[in-house]
């Protein structure tokens, strides 16, 4: 979660298609810097496929691409400057927005359903919010919204699990020392299958907190000044995933000694990422949709814990471009 110290130091700190090449008045490419919210992983590998194959350069821009990290807040890198377009958890966004007026605009969703979700171990029978009750649940500190949402949607009292912090690494969960963490079911399970356990997981999404994930995030003055810029970003990585996904194994493999590379991760794990967030990135209306039923359930899902906001928080006439 952003605490407001966090959102108020950030403000203070910096008050198409085809081989058609874009530039600006000048005859150069536009520098454009997308903020990831996370370390080099399959999660983002689309955008990857694009800066490989030159398309964001074909689409007129310099993208610099800048990676996350735990200590990476990617809403900062928009109100300080640092960043022109970000992806970020709806949640934290949204937040930000109710709280404290952030001039934040989402002009399109990666995930359509968030992968975020409670795994377990096979053996620990959790298959459902409910079997959380009297059990140990591991949760990031940024993710605690979701899981009051999750036991508020599903009748359970929050007393009656302990909540203990989580810091993306399952090992206290192959260990037995907690019975479930909150996480990604499209990367955790390989890692917990490698510990040598068979893992169990559900999603989030599943059990009626309907929210997208890795929202595509502009400031307010981003979206006035560089609106053709954001729609070539958007343009250039919808190729870029549409691309990956012709064959799941292709860019994993490409990319092992480039974006991938000292990451301590194997080629095999970003394969099996890759495949499994297919599914929740693909949409009928193109990768990034934003539909006024998804925009009418993340609204709703935001109101189970408190957070009002507006169907005006998501901008979606730049996809009519894309």
């Amino acid at each position: 979660m952003v605490s407001r110290r966090q959102f108020l130091a950030a403000m203070a700190a910096g008050a198409l298609t085809g081989a058609c090449r874009r530039t600006t008045r000048s005859g150069q490419l536009s520098h454009f810097r997308m903020q990831s919210p996370w370390v080099n992983d399959a999660e983002f590998i689309g955008y990857f496929a694009a800066l490989d194959n030159g398309w964001y350069r074909d689409a007129g821009l310099d993208l610099a691409y800048q990676p996350g990290g735990p200590d990476i807040i990617a809403e900062a890198a928009l109100l300080s400057n640092r960043a022109d377009i970000a992806l970020a958890p709806l949640e934290t966004v949204a937040n930000l927005i109710a709280r404290d007026k952030a001039p934040l605009r989402i002009v399109g969703a990666q995930y359509q359903k968030s992968p975020l979700g409670v795994v377990s171990l096979a053996g620990s029978n959790i298959k459902g919010p409910r079997d959380l009750v009297g059990k140990t649940l591991a949760v990031p500190a940024a993710n605690v919204l979701t899981v009051d949402a999750l036991f508020r949607l599903n009748g359970i009292n929050k007393s009656d699990v302990k909540i203990v912090p989580y810091q993306y690494d399952p090992t206290p969960l192959v260990n037995r020392q907690v019975d479930a963490t909150i996480d990604f079911v499209t990367n955790v399970p390989f890692a917990i299958k490698q510990a040598g356990a068979e893992p169990s997981s559900f999603l989030i999404y599943d059990f009626g907190f309907k929210v997208f994930n890795d929202v595509v995030v502009v400031t307010d003055a981003t979206l006035k000044t560089k609106r053709n810029d954001i729609v070539a970003y958007l343009r250039a990585s919808r190729r870029g995933w549409i691309e990956n996904f012709k064959d799941v194994e292709k860019y994993p493999r490409r990319l092992q000694e480039s974006y991938f590379k000292g990451t301590g991760r194997t080629v095999e794990n970003e394969i099996f990422f890759n495949r499994a967030q297919q599914p929740l990135i693909d949409a009928s209306n193109g990768i990034f949709s934003i539909t006024s039923e998804g925009i009418d359930s993340n609204l709703a899902a935001l109101r189970t814990v408190g957070i009002q906001v507006s169907g005006e928080m998501f901008y979606t006439d730049l996809l009519k471009e894309v």
